[in-house]
């Protein structure tokens, strides 16, 4: 019931007067069918089949006094005219009150959506190092168009509400007595079904356990199809995805059973309801029959409204697991808010329906110029559930506007430091300074907009070229976007492309090779000319000849930028003015190239020998 609550609540913050505005509607909706049910009776009066309605109120008081003034002639016409006075007024305010509802929902999910995508967007790199990345496009997809679906229902349920106790307050107004009966009836078949709606919050919830796995299952197989492929595990996969998908189908034809089971009970109380209402009507109530044609108008009309109120009770409690899914990634990361993030202004990249056009919105840049360097003091680093820390009592300075090289061994702890440097990572022991200045709250969301990353695995949009790059500089003109490309050496393959910038290079740039991508990315990371420069492991998908290339423009931009990489080829480092060697997350060695290869003994010395298969000699 807390979420139901959180979610009425942020339902009315989003909407505020325009859902009041639209169960006013539903009111005067539901009041104008009573009344065209009520004005039946004095227009089969005028045509002869009744004689009077002087067991009605109000007809046969005023009504039938204001009548008595009109020519008979005029009386069939004026109370047809009247009739489809009230139903078209009733049909142009269920317009009105359609498209009212539908503002509400769309409203209502794009805040959702908004909410919850700043809330990914917010959050620490820490946080998603524990989650699946498919649990978040769940989130996005399945479980918002779930609640999408859910609110629909709950204006639905509204409306049905609005309508039956309006019905019920005038059934009421003509027999007190049926009115009632029907009334605690109607309750008493909410309290035998009340379990039922306890099984759709369960049903609700294995729903959402169900898709979550299928949608990770799904991710993960079309990720790693080319394992698939070559492991010959076509079969283990198809027998997986076959056991789920039964699963999927035997909850939903559960929870359809249940309901279509409700919906039967329903009618059929309904119908015998109905024929008692008729017999106890006129063997011991003694009710007029123009009195009786409207109640069973009413009730007839009134008690599918109880089956409808039951079905929405169970399809809204469903959806309740899927705001319970949202809710509750959304209060993860908050919870892991990114404080670097709370002052700069997020950006928004939306692509277009045909997937060839990304417009940005790129936050403006505000670059903490660094003047004296990096320096590491004591830093320390456990991953949460690690045995020993990824980094341990790092001391070490990176001077402005030179070039440090990071190596050693698989999980020596390199991306780690980089990750920590950048403010991904908070270190758990130890601090950084920036020009003397420690690295905190204060100083990181400025610190963090003066890097340009270039990872391993670079990423690329399903976008054009200059799309991608534009992501780093909107404003950059034709001249800097190629300027960039070529300082990447990556403008010989954009001129051959066959539509050069504005050539679509498809989902993560799969049209490029691996080098062609990762030099793309190293253009964009470059296109603003950060203060800083990381590349992660960025050449290792260059040839030599491309390398050579990079290696040359890096030289140029040493001076102009501080330079940190993460070199997994020794050879690439010759001119690093520092190398740090690290070693199970401890730096073991620190020096130039020509110092480093002189301690034959060296760690880096035995790395050298590793790639070259020769000893490291000076």
């Amino acid at each position: 019931m807390a979420h139901l609550r959180l979610y009425l609540t942020k339902l009315y913050n989003v909407n505020g007067g325009t859902l009041i505005l639209n169960i006013v509607c539903m009111m005067i909706i539901s009041l104008l069918e009573g009344v065209g049910i009520y004005m039946l009776v004095p227009m089969l009066a005028a045509i002869g089949v009744f004689a009077g309605y002087s067991g009605l109120p109000f007809l046969s008081g005023g009504f039938d006094h204001f009548l008595s003034y009109i020519p008979k002639s005029w009386l069939l016409p004026g109370m047809l005219l009247l009739f489809v006075v009230l139903l078209t007024g009733q049909a142009l305010l269920q317009r009105y009150q359609s498209v009212l509802s539908s503002q509400i929902q769309q409203r209502f999910m794009r805040s959702l959506r908004i909410d919850v995508y700043t809330s990914f967007m917010k959050a620490q790199w820490t946080f998603y190092l524990r989650q699946r990345k498919s649990d978040f496009s769940h989130v996005m997809t399945t479980e918002l168009a779930r609640v999408s679906q859910g609110t629909n229902l709950l204006l639905q349920l509204t409306t049905a509400i609005m309508f039956t106790l309006i019905q019920i307050a005038l059934a009421f107004w003509l027999s007190p007595s049926l009115t009632g009966l029907v009334f605690l009836s109607g309750l008493g078949l909410f309290v035998v079904f009340r379990r039922s709606i306890r099984n759709a919050k369960q049903l609700g919830d294995r729903t959402t356990e169900l898709s979550q796995i299928y949608f990770a299952g799904i991710t993960d197989h079309m990720n790693g199809m080319k394992d698939i492929k070559s492991n010959l595990l076509e079969a283990a996969n198809i027998d997986w995805f076959r056991s789920l998908t039964s699963r999927m189908e035997d909850n939903s034809t559960q929870f359809v059973r249940q309901n279509a089971t409700t919906q039967f009970l329903h009618r059929t109380a309904a119908a015998v309801f109905v024929v008692c209402l008729i017999f106890a009507s006129l063997q011991w109530l003694h009710v007029s029959p123009e009195k009786l044609i409207v109640l069973i108008l009413i009730f007839s009309r009134l008690w599918p409204r109880f089956a409808l109120i039951q079905a929405s009770l169970e399809y809204i409690m469903s959806m309740i697991s899927a705001f319970e899914s949202v809710t509750k990634v959304q209060q993860e990361c908050e919870a892991f808010s990114d404080p670097s993030l709370l002052a700069v202004t997020s950006s928004a990249a939306r692509v277009s329906s045909a997937g060839s056009e990304l417009h940005v919105a790129a936050s403006t840049r505000h670059p903490l110029l660094l003047r004296s360097g990096i320096e590491c003091s004591g830093l320390n680093y456990r991953y949460d559930g690690a045995a020993e820390p990824a980094l341990h009592q790092i001391n070490l300075f990176i001077p402005a506007r030179g070039m440090t090289a990071i190596v050693g061994k698989s999980g020596a702890g390199k991306s780690t430091l980089v990750d920590v440097l950048m403010g991904f990572l908070r270190p758990t022991g130890g601090q950084i300074k920036i020009d003397g200045h420690v690295l905190d709250d204060e100083l990181l969301p400025q610190w963090r907009q003066s890097f340009g990353y270039v990872s391993q695995d670079p990423f690329l949009f399903h976008a054009t070229v200059r799309e991608n790059l534009k992501l780093a500089d909107r404003n950059a003109s034709e001249e800097q976007l190629w300027e960039a490309l070529h300082f990447a050496a990556a403008d010989s393959f954009v001129a051959r492309l066959p539509e050069g910038l504005d050539t679509v290079i498809g989902d993560r740039g799969i049209r490029l090779s691996g080098g062609e991508r990762q030099r793309l990315v190293l253009a964009r990371a470059v296109l603003h000319h950060p203060p800083v420069l990381i590349l992660d492991e960025a050449t290792s998908a260059l040839d030599g000849e491309h390398e050579a290339a990079i290696q040359a423009a890096l030289e140029r931009m040493k001076g102009q930028m501080t330079l940190i990489v993460i070199a997994h080829r020794l050879s690439t480092i010759r001119h690093a003015d520092q190398i740090v060697v690290l070693e199970q997350g401890e730096v073991i060695q620190q020096g130039n190239y020509r110092q480093l290869v002189q301690e034959e003994r060296g760690a880096f010395s035995q790395l050298l020998s590793y790639q070259s298969g020769i000893t490291a000699t000076p």
